[in-house]
C-alpha cells in the first residue's frame, strides 16, 4: 500500500493543471506541524502502509523535509518525493538521501522546453528540472519522470521515452489529465474515448521494447489491456484509490485520492488508521459490487476499477459511477476506434 501526502499547497511554479490549485502565494496557515506530521507518518505506519510520498504544492518548500523522511524510514517505510524538480539542488539530493529519501518523481511533461516551460507557467523550469534529474541520479536516487499526457503532448512521448533512457531514470510514468483542480479550465484538452486508447496503446506497445518502466496514471485500463497484449508488469490493479492508495492534504483532510476531492475525514480530528479502516467511502471503494454501470458489470473490475476521479467528474459527483472512456461502454463505434 502506498500513500501521498501533500506536505505544502506552496508552490514555487503555477502549472495550467495543478490538482492542488498549488502557487508561490499560497497560504501555510492551516498545513499540518511539523510535530503533527510526524504523529501522522506513526499513524500511517500503523495502518500497514508500505510506501509515503511527500508531495505538494513543491514539498522541497518544507525546511522539515528531511525530518519527516527520516521519520518514515525509522517506522519501516519506503519514502519517495514528487517534485517539480527546479529547487532539488545537488546539496539537497544528497541530504535528501542520507536521511533515507529512496526515490523522487520528477515533472517532465515533454522532450521540448518549450511546451513544458509554457504549460509550467515558468521560462527556464524544463531545463532546471532536467538539473534537478541529473542531481537526484547522482545522489544515488532512483528517479521516475512524471509526464502528463494531454491533446497538446500526447504526440511526443516518444520523444519522451528516449530522453527517459537518455538521462537514466529508471522509470516513466504518464499521467492522464483528470480535470480537477486548476485541470478543470483545460478540460478540453484532456485525452478521450477513441483517443484516449490509441495513446494508451501506444504506450502499452512502448514498454515491450523500453528498457525502463512505463506505467500509465489515472488510466486504470491498462491492465486488462496489458493482459491481451501479453505484457508481464509487475502492478495488481489500475486504480488504486480507496483500496490500497489515497492522500492527505496540506491541512490533514484524507482524500481518496489527489484527483478525486472528497474527503473521509481529518487527522486532526480522528487518527489516520481508524479513518483508513472504517471510512464509509473507503469501505464502498473496496466492495466492487457497489460500482454502478459497465464498470459494475465488468469482469476485469479487480484488476481496472475505472478511474475513480474521472468518474466523479464526468458524473456529476459520484464516485461509484461508470468510467467514461471505457471501451466497454455500449457505444460500439468507440470500440471499433479503440480497436
Amino acid at each position: 500500500m502506498l500513500i501521498s501526502w501533500n506536505v505544502t499547497k506552496r508552490c514555487n511554479l503555477y502549472c495550467a493543471h495543478c490538482y492542488r490549485d498549488s502557487g508561490p502565494h499560497a497560504s501555510v496557515e492551516r498545513q499540518l506541524t511539523t510535530g503533527e506530521g510526524l504523529r501522522l507518518i506513526d499513524e500511517i505506519a500503523e495502518a500497514g502502509f508500505k510506501m509515503i510520498i511527500f508531495s505538494g504544492g513543491e514539498p522541497l518548500l518544507r525546511e522539515d523535509l528531511p525530518e519527516l523522511v527520516a521519520h518514515a524510514k525509522t517506522r519501516g517505510m519506503r519514502a519517495a518525493m514528487g517534485s517539480n524538480g527546479t529547487l532539488l539542488t545537488a546539496e539537497k539530493a544528497r541530504e535528501l538521501k542520507v536521511a533515507g529519501l529512496a526515490g523522487a518523481a520528477i515533472s517532465l511533461d515533454s522532450a521540448s522546453p518549450e511546451h513544458h516551460d509554457r504549460f509550467r507557467g515558468d521560462s527556464g523550469s524544463w531545463e532546471k528540472a532536467v538539473d534537478g534529474i541529473r542531481h537526484a541520479l547522482d545522489a544515488d536516487l532512483k528517479v521516475q519522470i512524471n509526464m502528463t499526457i494531454t491533446e497538446h503532448n500526447a504526440g511526443d512521448f516518444a520523444a519522451m521515452t528516449d530522453l527517459a533512457v537518455e538521462l537514466g531514470v529508471q522509470a516513466l510514468h504518464p499521467f492522464f489529465l483528470v480535470p480537477t483542480g486548476r485541470g478543470k479550465s483545460i478540460e478540453e484538452d484532456a485525452l478521450k474515448k477513441g483517443r484516449y486508447y490509441q495513446t494508451l496503446r501506444q504506450i502499452l506497445s512502448r514498454q515491450k521494447n523500453s528498457p525502463i518502466e512505463i506505467k500509465p496514471t489515472c488510466a486504470p485500463q491498462f491492465m486488462p489491456l496489458s493482459r491481451d497484449m501479453e505484457l508481464n508488469l509487475r502492478f495488481s490493479r489500475g486504480c488504486l484509490a480507496g483500496v490500497s492508495y489515497c492522500c492527505v492534504l496540506p491541512d490533514g483532510e484524507v482524500n481518496i485520492c489527489p484527483y478525486l476531492p472528497v474527503s473521509a475525514g481529518n487527522v486532526r480530528e480522528r487518527p489516520f488508521h481508524e479513518i483508513w479502516r472504517e471510512s464509509n467511502l473507503f469501505q464502498d471503494l473496496r466492495d466492487y459490487t457497489k460500482y454502478e454501470g459497465t464498470c459494475g458489470a465488468c469482469g476485469d473490475v479487480g484488476i481496472c476499477g475505472g478511474c475513480r476521479a474521472r468518474s466523479y467528474y464526468y458524473s456529476g459527483g459520484n464516485l461509484l459511477a461508470e468510467e467514461p472512456w471505457c471501451y466497454k461502454r455500449e457505444n460500439k463505434d468507440e470500440e471499433r476506434i479503440c480497436q
